[in-house]
């Protein structure tokens, strides 16, 4: 305790003048290290008469019972606590009569919570009263009362004795700041000291001595303004309905997209080895779409790897591995655009190892190319001997897809022969008829990848001129009529893809199935309900020619990056939903399948499939055979049957793996839908009926 300075000891008249009177009791290096409480005992002025500032300590008590603050003034109580003569000025016999009546019936009265004073005996003495100065008393009582409305609690009574204390010795206060504070009243200081208070109608308040007792209550959130208060206008947008913002997205397809050429999502199918991705990149370069030293660069490379025929392909073909192969591994994208439409290329690959990844790129097309090789021997590889052909072009059906274009590619190898073309046609058109695709659907066109033969404009060539005068594959493409958008439903979008961008976030991408959306629009992924907000919209994937775009509706291609979120609860194959109508989640379904006739064995109760839903490929079982179809009609021909045969039609009810987001086909079309494949075939497809 070296440190401190022994207080007991000292001279308090000698060691504390002015300066040091007001700290007494606090330590020598720190300004302020005691309580307030504590430091309250040791202001006193031993010179002084401390009777009258122990009077003033006592009728200053209060409870230290705290308070809520209420809303409405409470002055006009304070007047009627006090009593006032007819001049104006303070009686203060009266006074104490009606502060001590109040005091007892605050006492009795256990609902009420407004603080009362204890009045000591003694101050019905008027020679008691006078010998202090009753201006700094009530000075003192009312700027006590001030504080304890505004902290919401009463001072203890070693505060106020505090209080008491600092005012002592000082010269009285400028009346004008406690008048101001108090519109209803005015205070003036006779000549003798005393206080007193005029008011307009003090007959009034001597006929009312009692003090009424207020009640406080908690603010009410619903508490209406006051009639006298200008509302302040708030500087944040007010939050629209979730119907307004659904018929404002309308009302915004409706306006920006007629201005615009319609949007068409194309998938690019067929056999291994076909020349799909160097016929679409050949046709994208002719449409500028890819620069001339970007073209030098793939046409260097693909030389120096022995590939020299592939350079049109590695527009496509981006990866390393899918360059030292040769082949489409994954589905790759672009755009372009036509006289009359804007079109999103998916190029798909035709190896059968990769049909999961053609069925994602197919499930998000409008409309397909099926690329034939006119070459002896490979077209009859991919569609007779269990190639691809067949298999993307049912899938693609299946699939939703109606409008087709068959591109016979590399017909120069066979030097245009038109038998070739003919003999080609004649069994395509057969097999597409039985498939389900209607004959005005399907257009035929003959064409060079390689060459770029009759690709953006009419071949010159003379062998080809003499007996085709068709349009060409950019033509064959502008004709194909764009479908119906489910605008007005809720909103929907399969995550194809996750990864992280630049910023803040996490972008996922893939195709607006429904709906639309919009910047700072609150959504969820469905199945684990994880909610988010849209941060930024990519349309079709370019960011330089969609800056500014903060909407996106049914059919776009889209990146979008979320916030809000938990990046590890957002995969690949899960539903970005409208926050307000999500998709249904479950793990059983019923539906109504087409039985392919490619099958090994028939389809079973218990028999193992993997279900291929959109992006997702899940393990599924047939639990339930319920009913046997007619093909054409589909009505019931058989109630449980035992098994399934090849080019049947059931109805049947499946059992996943794990609960995933489906929809059904009467309310989302492109999203009831479903394939199933086991052992690495394509065996049924089907549409989803029932949701249990």
């Amino acid at each position: 305790m070296s440190r401190h300075r022994n207080i007991r000891a000292m001279d308090y008249d000698e060691e504390y003048d002015e300066y040091f009177n007001n700290s007494y009791g606090q330590s020598v290096e720190e300004e302020f290290c005691i309580s307030p409480g504590t430091e309250a005992q040791f202001m006193y002025n031993r010179r002084g008469n401390t009777s009258r500032d122990n009077n003033i300590g006592r009728y200053t008590r209060c409870d230290s019972e705290s308070v809520e603050e209420v809303d409405e003034p409470v002055e006009d109580n304070l007047v009627s606590e006090h009593g006032v003569n007819a001049n104006g000025t303070h009686n203060l016999s009266e006074e104490v009569n009606g502060l001590k009546q109040a005091t007892k019936e605050s006492k009795s009265d256990e609902r009420s919570e407004m603080p009362h004073f204890e009045m000591e005996a003694d101050f019905k003495d008027n020679h008691c009263v006078h010998n202090c100065k009753t201006s700094h008393f009530f000075i003192t009582l009312t700027a006590t009362y001030r504080k304890n409305l505004k902290r919401k609690k009463l001072y203890s009574r070693s505060q106020a004795n505090q209080a008491a204390v600092d005012n002592k010795g000082k010269k009285p206060q400028d009346i004008s700041a406690i008048t101001d504070s108090f519109g209803r009243f005015a205070f003036g200081v006779q000549s003798d000291g005393g206080l007193q208070m005029s008011t307009k109608n003090a007959d009034s308040l001597l006929k009312k001595p009692e003090v009424t007792p207020i009640k406080l209550s908690p603010p009410s959130k619903n508490r209406k303004p006051s009639p006298n208060r200008t509302p302040v206008p708030s500087t944040q947008p007010r939050k629209q309905p979730k119907a307004d913002v659904n018929q404002m997205l309308l009302e915004q397809y409706r306006t920006e997209r007629a201005q615009q050429k319609p949007l068409l999502n194309m998938v690019v199918i067929g056999h291994v080895d076909a020349g799909k991705s160097t016929l679409m990149g050949h046709l994208l370069y002719r449409l500028q779409y890819v620069k001339k030293k970007e073209m030098h660069r793939y046409e260097t490379d693909a030389k120096n790897m022995g590939k020299a025929s592939f350079l049109y392909a590695w527009i496509l073909d981006e990866t390393a591995e899918e360059r030292s192969r040769g082949i489409t591994m994954d589905i790759a994208q672009s755009q372009f655009e036509t006289a009359n439409r804007c079109v999103t290329l998916l190029d798909a690959p035709g190896h059968k190892d990769f049909i999961p990844n053609m069925i994602t790129g197919a499930a998000q097309a409008d409309v397909a190319l099926l690329v034939i090789d006119a070459t002896k021997g490979e077209f009859e590889a991919g569609f007779d001997s269990g190639g691809q052909t067949q298999e993307h072009t049912l899938l693609v059906r299946s699939l939703g897809v109606n409008q087709l274009g068959v591109v016979i590619n590399k017909l120069d190898n066979v030097n245009w022969n038109q038998n070739r073309y003919d003999e080609i046609v004649r069994k395509l058109q057969t097999f597409l008829k039985q498939v389900g695709f209607k004959e005005d659907a399907v257009t035929f066109v003959p064409c060079s990848g390689l060459t770029g033969e009759n690709l953006t404009s009419k071949s010159q060539v003379k062998e080809l001129t003499d007996w085709y005068s068709g349009p060409c594959l950019l033509d064959v493409i502008d004709a194909f009529k764009p479908p119906d958008r489910l605008i007005e439903k809720p909103f929907r979008l399969c995550i194809s893809d996750v990864f992280k961008g630049m910023g803040s976030g996490i972008s996922v991408s893939g195709r607006v199935e429904a709906g639309g959306v919009q910047a700072s629009q609150k959504l969820v992924v469905m199945p684990v309900a994880e909610q988010c907000t849209v941060k930024a919209i990519c349309v079709n994937f370019s960011a330089e020619e969609n800056r500014g775009v903060n909407s996106a509706f049914a059919g776009d291609q889209v990146t979008i990056t979320l916030t809000g979120c938990d990046p590890n609860n957002i995969t690949i194959g899960s539903m970005l939903c409208d926050a307000l109508n999500p998709s249904p989640v479950t793990s059983v379904i019923e539906a109504r399948i087409v039985v392919f006739h490619n099958i090994e064995v028939p389809l079973t109760k218990g028999f193992p499939v993997a279900l291929h839903y959109k992006c997702l490929s899940e393990s599924a079982v047939l639990t339930k055979l319920i009913s046997q179809l007619n093909k054409s009609t589909g009505e019931v021909v058989k109630r449980k049957p035992r098994f399934l045969a090849k080019n049947s039609s059931a109805e049947v009810q499946i059992t996943i793996n794990r609960p995933i987001c489906v929809e059904l086909y009467q309310d989302y079309k492109e999203l009831g839908r479903f394939m199933l494949r086991s052992k690495g075939a394509t065996i049924a497809a089907g549409m989803i009926t029932k949701i249990l």
